[in-house]
């Protein structure tokens, strides 16, 4: 444990001293975005206080508890408005780190950024993932967008007035090919150019086990890599880190289902 929370700590030190924070390129400053045609179009959904207990989705209401992922929320805008990016991959090195509850967590955390509109696409195309955290039953799958033969306008849903997410109603055998495809690039250039999010985070695979996220990262600006407490290796942070890398850049490290912190990022998250 302290062997990777100092893995992490000098992450984070080889990223200190970058330029001061840019303006977002089509951000809104301070009042609510408008919402477009497009987007009024994606059907609205909700969420239940009980579903929310029961999945870990502490974020909905904001507070107290929403604090860690409003925190890494802030984080990431910082860091993209530095850079100029706008999509971001969410990825761990072996499944059960926690990605798609955190990915869950911030359509609220960045729903409460008013002046932002945002995206998050389940791209772990084998498994429900997304919608089961959401309590969603949803038909159809996001491979059946980027292979176009489903539209966003059809399959998206909306929370609020400016997060719209793309979900996976269950497994799809052809994960790999999909996400390598020239179709799948394609489509996502489509989508961006039309509903305009400031923001794309993108729920993908783990990175052991399969080849889904090495023909497919090139399509993002960036990754953030989580990983689980007590059960992530240092090593494995090391590898995994490593290979994204080559990928795309590294935007930083979070550490998941910790039981200490330092208090610099409260309830146990540590961010690089």
């Amino acid at each position: 444990m302290e062997k990777l929370q100092a893995a992490i700590e000098k992450a984070r030190k080889q990223r200190a001293g970058q330029g001061s924070p840019r303006q977002m390129s089509g951000r809104r400053s301070g009042s609510p975005v408008a919402m477009s045609e497009e987007w009024a179009a994606l059907a609205p959904f909700e969420v239940s206080a009980r579903h929310a207990q029961q999945n870990r989705l502490v974020s909905l209401d904001g507070g107290i508890e929403a604090g860690p992922f409003d925190m890494l929320r802030t984080r990431i805008l910082q860091q993209a408005s530095n850079n100029d990016w706008k999509r971001i991959a969410l990825v761990s090195p072996h499944s059960a780190c926690g990605k798609t509850t955190t990915a869950a967590n911030l359509i609220f955390s960045f729903g409460r950024q008013a002046d932002l509109r945002t995206m998050v696409l389940d791209l772990d195309l084998r498994r429900q993932g997304l919608a089961k955290v959401l309590g969603l039953n949803r038909e159809g799958h996001m491979g059946d967008v980027l292979q176009g033969t489903t539209s966003f306008a059809e399959h998206g849903r909306r929370w609020g007035d400016n997060v719209a997410v793309g979900l996976n109603s269950g497994t799809i055998e052809n994960a790999s090919e999909i996400l390598q495809s020239t179709k799948t690039k394609q489509t996502l250039d489509d989508i961006q150019a039309q509903y305009a999010p400031d923001i794309m985070l993108l729920d993908m695979p783990p990175l052991i086990g399969t080849d889904d996220n090495f023909g497919f990262l090139q399509n993002v600006d960036c990754a953030i890599l989580l990983a689980e407490a007590e059960r992530t290796t240092v090593e494995q942070v090391d590898i995994a880190e490593r290979q994204l890398s080559e990928l795309t850049t590294v935007m930083g490290v979070v550490l998941n289902k910790s039981h200490f912190s330092d208090g610099a990022y409260g309830y146990g998250y540590g961010y690089a």
